[in-house]
């Protein structure tokens, strides 16, 4: 008994409180369930701890550049800012998880009940009506680290293993059923191509894929616009992150002024034979490192600005280092246990299949959107200034714009890619103030997670665990209407459509 005793404290100290090992721990278990050999597991544990330990690295980067930044912003104007993005959300969730004791090895444990619980839904498809997988690894990360903290955030009382496996039973029941929700919208689209989309706006292709009939005219498509050749360069997500963050942080930092960033330097102090010279600064902010002896203000403010595009590189490297390992053993498992069942992947899958304008076009009417609706918000004096994130304004809108075109034309793309963007802000400012993540300066932003989530969220905060339950029952409903209202149901388990323009 001792001896279990002393194992579990030791793998509770350096395995759950180091995520890294713990999700490269999860990849080497993995990959011996699929009969890899055991150097096999080794590289795949190798590979995925350090991909995760470089997505700690673009987080740390994204925090110190940041928040200095949100802070100032809170001292000058009393305005608290978040930036809605998941991978800003993903640092946000992580800070707020950290001052209440919690760390991201309750997010991996959450992530891999929810990943057993989609297999178990699609194991039962004769009762469950479930037919897809969610495999986009990344995504399941994203996902369930900011679940993590709204269940913790809004259930204080289960913050241990019982609030762990509620956040997993919540993310394995969105992934099931929102992934199966996409799949009559998708087969329409690529011509029965035989997968779901397993991303952010699962729920939002759905109603896309059904009010764009009713907004527009499918003949009328976006291949049918004109558009500047110079806005290809905005494919490029670098490029187009770049010039996000100049625009809304630039903007910022002009505005605050270049004192709010100068550094002053107290008393040095040595330790271990290294001296440090503590930054302060007469604002009480935390200061950057400009010095205006050195270069000018608009250089330090464009150098500032494009380092977000630096880290959040990084970041995103790190995650697709861990999640390709990640998504590599649990897909080996799945296709062992889940033959003839749907693969749910990244909503990218589907761009080649519509319009070649649908991307930068959804992208382009999402972001004036958002713009619009932050201008809104300062107008009105809302208490969370929204910052523009780029994975919501790109993939939601783009996704949403690709899906619309095909069933009702421009005129229904530029409709729902539009509302998307209103939505993404007005809905993300909400949440935020819900969910208390305004001092962490990040939400997950995109469109399900603003809207979906945010109601949910509203149900749980009021209605408490019943509130709870009642979410997941009215999810788990979902695919049994589907069945229900199906014409086929052959079909329906084949994941086929008549591929006749409505």
């Amino acid at each position: 008994m001792n001896i279990l005793l002393l194992i579990g404290t030791w793998f509770g100290k350096n395995i759950l409180t180091k995520p890294e090992f713990f999700v490269g721990l999860l990849v080497f278990i993995g990959y011996l369930f699929m009969g890899k050999k055991i150097y096999e597991a080794v590289g795949g544990f190798i590979k995925a701890t350090v991909g995760y330990m470089i997505l700690n690295v673009g987080a740390g980067g994204l925090v110190t550049t940041f928040r200095p930044i949100l802070v100032a912003l809170k001292t000058k104007y009393n305005i608290n800012a978040a930036v809605i993005d998941p991978y800003f959300g993903l640092q946000a969730a992580e800070a707020a998880l950290k001052t209440i004791g919690q760390t991201t090895a309750a997010v991996m444990s959450a992530l891999l009940v929810g990943f057993l619980l989609n297999i178990l839904l699609v194991l039962l498809r004769k009762f469950t009506k479930i037919r897809t997988l969610f495999i986009t690894g990344h995504i399941m990360q994203q996902q369930a680290q900011t679940a993590t903290w709204m269940l913790f955030f809004l259930f204080p009382q289960f913050r241990n293993v019982w609030g762990v496996l509620l956040i997993g039973i919540f993310s394995g029941v969105y992934w099931a059923v929102g992934s199966n929700l996409s799949v009559e919208p998708t087969q329409r689209l690529t011509g029965n191509a035989g997968f779901a989309i397993g991303h952010q706006q699962m729920f939002a292709v759905w109603v896309a894929d059904k009010l764009a009939p009713k907004l527009g005219n499918p003949k009328k498509k976006l291949d049918d616009l004109k558009l500047p050749k110079w806005l290809s360069m905005l494919h490029d997500d670098i490029i187009a992150t770049g010039l996000i963050m100049i625009i809304f942080f630039g903007a910022i930092m002009l505005l605050l002024g270049p004192e709010f960033f100068t550094a002053k330097f107290g008393k040095c102090v040595v330790e271990n034979g290294m001296q440090t010279c503590p930054v302060v600064n007469p604002n009480g902010v935390a200061a950057g490192a400009f010095d205006p002896k050195k270069l000018s203000f608009g250089t330090y403010v464009i150098s500032t600005t494009l380092s977000f595009a630096v880290y959040l590189t990084i970041l995103k490297t790190g995650v697709r280092m861990f999640v390709s390992e990640l998504t590599l053993s649990f897909q080996g498992i799945s296709n062992k246990l889940l033959p003839g069942s749907f693969p749910a992947v990244d909503c990218a899958a589907t761009y080649g299949f519509g319009s070649p304008s649908a991307v930068l076009f959804g992208f382009l009417v999402g972001t004036i959107a958002q713009f619009i609706s932050i201008a809104g918000l300062l107008i009105f004096k809302s208490p969370i200034f929204i910052i523009t994130g780029f994975v919501p304004v790109f993939f939601d809108n783009a996704t949403i714009a690709v899906f619309a075109d095909k069933r009702g034309g421009a005129r229904a793309a530029f409709i729902l890619s539009a509302l998307s963007g209103v939505l993404q802000v007005l809905c993300g400012a909400a949440a935020v103030m819900l969910f208390g993540l305004g001092e962490f300066g990040g939400w997950h932003g995109n469109i399900d997670q603003s809207t979906l989530w945010l109601a949910q969220g509203f149900i749980m905060k009021y209605l408490a665990l019943p509130g709870y339950a009642l979410v997941i029952i009215l999810m788990l409903l979902i695919p049994q209407i589907q069945y229900i209202k199906a014409k086929n149901k052959e079909q329906y388990y084949e994941g086929t459509v008549d591929l006749v323009e409505e």
